[in-house]
């Protein structure tokens, strides 16, 4: 096991009291393997990925276990999970346009990555960034590195970050809605980049996205988060052909198909929970087409049904029939 998350908690202090991000969140991560964590915006999946990575906002504190190779992220001092960071995990930030320094050439920002970590001079890590452009697709590396951010295009920035993120060969790769405002023709040459990437490399990957249809096709397992929780976790195709949870069923209502005959976007009614005033049972009750009594008063407990885990008082017949 390459990375096992043990009861993440994620809390912000605010003015208005303690907001919790991530609640109780466990799972791991094998080697080679893709996990995508999919949900709503707000739904703590950013949060799970800078926790791990040691990268929360000041007024954030983690608790819990994330251990990596063995190693408890949290308890490493700032210089440790620096190294670390760089040569064993590695993350792709949402929009590459504000992750890139747009004073800087390309070459500088990408040489000065294999200049501190590697300890290479500035010739060789400028011809090794070329390199690894050349591996993530940009035409005419070469030429291109010396260009700034700006003169590439929205997909060729991305291309860029996965490129800066692979430099150090990390066995770790987080990529956070890497194909946000982009079309979905770059979608798609993101997605097929990034499942070339796991198998040249060998690099473990965590896919945090919203959209569900960059999943299917591309996760070994899906995690479904909501509130800060799980509420259900598989493999991807059993998740997909058979959603076990109001709220996974939910999604995948919500994702446009051709082959449906109607125009209308079906949506989940209602609004995602107040982080900082969590209900006291379940926190998809107010939005769920099957409420019980229990679900107002007692948290679902996250526990294998039918070869996966979820959270939900309902069996899966029921959910089946909404």
């Amino acid at each position: 096991m390459l990375l096992d998350v043990s009861d993440l908690t994620v809390t912000f202090r605010t003015n208005d009291g303690p907001v919790n991000a991530v609640n109780g969140m466990s799972f791991s991560v094998d080697e080679k393997e893709t996990l995508a964590i999919v949900g709503e915006s707000g739904s703590g999946k950013s949060q799970t990925a800078f926790a791990i990575m040691g990268l929360l906002a000041k007024n954030g504190a983690s608790t819990g276990k994330v251990a990596f190779d063995g190693t408890d992220m949290l308890g490493l001092s700032p210089k440790q999970l620096n190294k670390m960071r760089a040569q064993q995990i590695a993350m792709i930030f949402q929009d590459p346009m504000t992750s890139l320094n747009p004073y800087l050439r390309v070459s500088d920002q990408m040489a000065e990555v294999l200049q501190l970590h590697k300890g290479m001079s500035k010739r060789a890590a400028v011809a090794e960034a070329a390199h690894m452009l050349d591996a993530v697709r940009i035409p005419d590396a070469k030429a291109r590195i010396t260009m700034y951010p700006h003169e590439f295009s929205g997909g060729m920035r991305q291309r860029i970050m996965i490129a800066m993120a692979l430099l150090c060969r990390p066995r770790l790769l987080i990529a956070d809605e890497p194909t946000t405002a982009l079309d979905v023709t770059v979608q798609a040459q993101i997605m097929e980049l990034l499942a070339a990437i796991r198998d040249e490399f060998g690099t473990a990957m965590i896919l945090i996205t919203h959209d569900l249809g960059i999943v299917a096709g591309s996760c070994d397992k899906t995690l479904v988060m909501y509130g800060g929780q799980i509420m259900e976790q598989g493999d991807t195709e059993g998740l997909f052909e058979h959603p076990s949870h109001p709220y996974t069923k939910g999604l995948l209502r919500a994702v446009p198909r051709i082959d449906r005959d109607d125009d209308e976007l079906l949506t989940i009614a209602g609004e995602p929970p107040d982080m900082s005033n969590l209900p006291k049972g379940c926190p998809f009750m107010p939005r769920c087409d099957i409420v019980k009594d229990q679900c107002a008063v007692v948290k679902p407990a996250l526990q294998f049904d039918g070869g996966r885990k979820r959270a939900c008082h309902a069996d899966r017949a029921e959910v089946a029939n909404v």
